[in-house]
């Protein structure tokens, strides 16, 4: 009976949960379009209400003051590639740090997207939170601020703001020592951005992404990146391209903050699964640079050892991003990216892998990218360009949407967004550009994720075997990853 109760209480947040959920978001003009950078500081500048407007409130509301936020000694972390790899391997050190030394011994971690369990995105110690403290600090959360009795009633945090309450507020109860937050977006007007006292702060490669929000040019997206600094705490960041790195000196100056750039630390381990990507090495090595940070400054005297650093490596997990499911005959190579620079990190990482082991295995590519916000056709582009470039073409390409089953059953907490072109419609435009790239390649299209996976174990068993790259969107990651290791 009271396991009956638990899933109940479950599934009745996921769905309160998914109520939080607005059907698109405001677009953002860019810093450029303003008549100076100060005035991009100016929230009326702004088309909707930034995600950071209330946040300090509905802490407050909770209980939580901004004393309380800042013992949670955090590690804040934005940038537009490689944000998620960069806080496993940050919280990866201070694990096997805190194994050895007692501190930290508790770890909280807050990224999205989740890719098969809403619960992924709040973590503690490696694990998503339970479904017991999921359901129990939830509705601690949704009573005290989304019950129409409350003075806020008008005024309710929306999806990402009600889940990093969430997670602010799990993280305080469970007693963390530490906690490392990705930013949703941008930084300036980031829900996480509440955060008054992180302890360090980390920027990820920049690229053009979410440009709706966060302006054209790629200094728009430094400059919102950047809101993360704070004053006097220490600010890390890969190297950039001159003008958004330019960009984010100004603002670390502005800030009165000190800002380092990180470049890909050659004492690294040469061989290692975890690191067998480049820019895996640069997330890594700005992971470091943060963790070793965040132990001076929390631990005076105390240092990463190099067995906390072998072993941070050599426990590092990071679903979805460079995976490779083995089956035994087949090979899944499976990778989230649904941007041109990963696309292309994706492409190479699959070509040296299939290359090393067996070239002349037959090659599938799975592929599906649904978003008003990214072009479909310049990724589908970018990734047949990067495999041609590195001699990985496939033999048979798989083009599919979002859906999960066949049955068209997915997860309570998956809504998805319906593109404005039909699936029949844009898969075809996909199918047809394909085959004026490759005219050998045989290209077919299924409606479910579910259906392409089968496709793919049909052709492995005809071929005594294949190579199958799954890539092009987090929505196919996750679904493909439920299937494939459910």
């Amino acid at each position: 009976m009271y396991s009956v109760c638990r899933c109940s209480r479950m599934l009745n947040a996921l769905k309160l949960l998914e109520m939080r959920r607005r059907k698109a978001r405001p677009k953002t003009p860019a810093v450029s379009t303003l008549k100076n950078v100060a005035t991009a500081t100016d929230s009326q500048s702004l088309r909707g209400l930034p995600s950071l407007v209330g946040m300090r409130e509905w802490l407050q509301l909770l209980g939580h003051t901004d004393d309380d936020v800042n013992k949670l000694n955090i590690v804040h972390i934005t940038g537009t590639k490689g944000k998620g790899s960069t806080c496993a391997f940050t919280r990866s050190f201070l694990h096997t740090h805190g194994l050895r030394t007692g501190f930290p011994n508790r770890i909280g971690l807050y990224t999205s997207p989740d890719l098969q369990c809403v619960r992924e995105r709040i973590q503690i110690n490696n694990h998503p939170i339970t479904e017991e403290l999921f359901t129990r600090y939830f509705f601690e959360v949704y009573e005290r601020l989304i019950s129409p009795d409350t003075e806020q009633a008008k005024r309710q945090p929306r999806y990402l703001q009600f889940l990093a309450l969430l997670a602010f507020h799990s993280f305080i109860r469970e007693n963390v020592q530490a906690a490392i937050f990705e930013t949703h977006h941008g930084g300036e007007y980031d829900a996480t951005n509440v955060i008054q006292k992180p302890v360090v702060t980390g920027i990820t490669s920049l690229g053009l992404d979410h440009i709706d929000q966060l302006g054209p040019t790629i200094e728009n997206i430094a400059w919102h990146k950047s809101g993360i600094f704070k004053p006097g705490v220490p600010a890390f960041s890969v190297p950039q391209k001159a003008g958004p790195s330019e960009m984010l000196k100004s603002r670390a100056a502005e800030r009165n903050t000190v800002l380092k750039f990180v470049s890909t630390d050659r004492c690294l381990p040469p061989s290692n699964r975890a690191l067998s990507v480049p820019v895996q090495r640069l997330n890594c090595s700005l992971a470091l640079e943060l963790a070793m940070t965040f132990i001076q400054l929390k631990e005076p005297g105390q240092t990463l050892s190099a067995d906390d650093v072998s072993d941070g490596i050599k426990n590092f997990s990071w679903i979805g991003r460079f995976e490779v499911i083995d089956d035994g005959a087949s090979q899944w190579f499976v990778d989230g990216a649904h941007n041109t620079l990963s696309l292309e990190q994706t492409g190479a990482w699959f070509a040296k892998n299939i290359h090393a082991e067996s070239p002349q295995k037959c090659r599938v590519l799975i592929f599906s990218h649904f978003s008003e916000e990214r072009d479909g056709v310049q990724l589908l582009e970018c990734i047949a360009r990067t495999l041609l470039e590195n001699d990985a073409k496939p033999d048979h390409v798989i083009f599919t949407t979002y859906q999960e089953r066949e049955d068209g059953t997915s997860r309570i907490d998956k809504t998805l967004k319906v593109p404005e072109t039909p699936f029949p419609d844009l898969c075809g435009i996909y199918s047809s550009l394909w085959k004026a790239f490759d005219p050998q390649a045989t290209v077919s299209t299924d409606p479910s994720i579910e259906g392409a996976i089968k496709q793919a174990k049909t052709i492995a068993a005809e071929e005594d075997g294949v190579h199958v790259l799954v890539t092009g969107s987090l929505h196919l990651v996750g679904g493909a990853l439920n299937l494939l290791r459910p």
